[in-house]
């Protein structure tokens, strides 16, 4: 009769962080709070510094963890958002004065900064999209809990939305859409594609993200009922804060 064999037990750095991740599930160490260091860990544990900084790794990869320069280690919970693609751009929406982000934020404190409203030289991409050579190109970053978890750049044919309060930082209730409406031209089809990729060094600083980190990128095109486009949005994602629902019938 053959023994039975003898489970393999992970190797220490793996332990540990386990243990930690099971600290900050609990609720024992909550958002904000700073993790044992890699001094803390090698006394307790009687390790190396390289097998505490791989564990502290673990978490950190895992999006549980950031580092903080010169301050150490801090527990980073965020609830995902969940953007629920097509209810949230519902006439209804933004038809009766409501953002968009009140969909995705569902009650939680979400803000709108270093918003910069431009008009600019159409780049070939987007001229192509927009059947236009001069945009009024609007760039945002929204906070959700006080995180940065999105980068926005939204630009619409100059000639069209010239003069109106797409032109501004502050566009009213219901933002762009229903100011396209203002304009007789709501949008009444959107198109999305989806990608992720890692970010570039302005978006990981603006969005605060640990190294690692991938982002989403949402490219969406707003259309008229006549087929005419009038915005396309380049939307960054910080990935770890969002899940993407999409519905559909079969």
């Amino acid at each position: 009769m053959s023994e039975s064999p003898v489970p393999h037990e992970p190797p220490i750095y793996r332990r540990i962080a386990d243990g930690l991740r099971a600290r900050i599930l609990s609720g024992e160490l909550r958002d904000g709070d700073r993790l044992p260091g890699e001094n803390a860990l090698m006394a307790e544990y009687a390790i190396a510094r390289a097998t505490a900084r791989q564990a502290l790794a673990v978490l950190i990869n895992e999006g549980l963890a950031v580092p903080k320069r010169g301050s150490g280690v801090y527990v980073r919970l965020f609830k995902p958002i969940r953007r629920h693609g097509s209810r949230r751009l519902s006439r209804e929406q933004w038809g009766q004065g409501r953002a968009i982000w009140d969909a995705d934020a569902r009650g939680r404190p979400f803000t709108v900064d270093r918003v910069e409203v431009v008009l600019e030289r159409a780049t070939e991409e987007v001229a192509a999209v927009l059947q236009s050579g001069e945009v009024w190109v609007r760039r945002r970053r929204y906070s959700v809990d006080a995180r940065p978890v999105q980068l926005a750049t939204s630009s619409f044919p100059a000639h069209l939305v010239e003069g109106s309060a797409i032109t501004l930082a502050d566009t009213g209730p219901g933002g762009v859409y229903a100011r396209l409406g203002d304009l007789g031209l709501p949008p009444v089809h959107f198109t999305e594609e989806v990608r992720a990729r890692m970010p570039g060094p302005r978006e990981s600083g603006l969005l605060d993200l640990p190294g690692g980190t991938p982002v989403i990128v949402i490219s969406r095109t707003a259309y008229t009922s006549g087929g005419l486009p009038i915005e396309l949005n380049e939307m960054v994602l910080d990935s770890a804060a969002y899940v993407l629902q999409y519905d559909f019938d079969a």
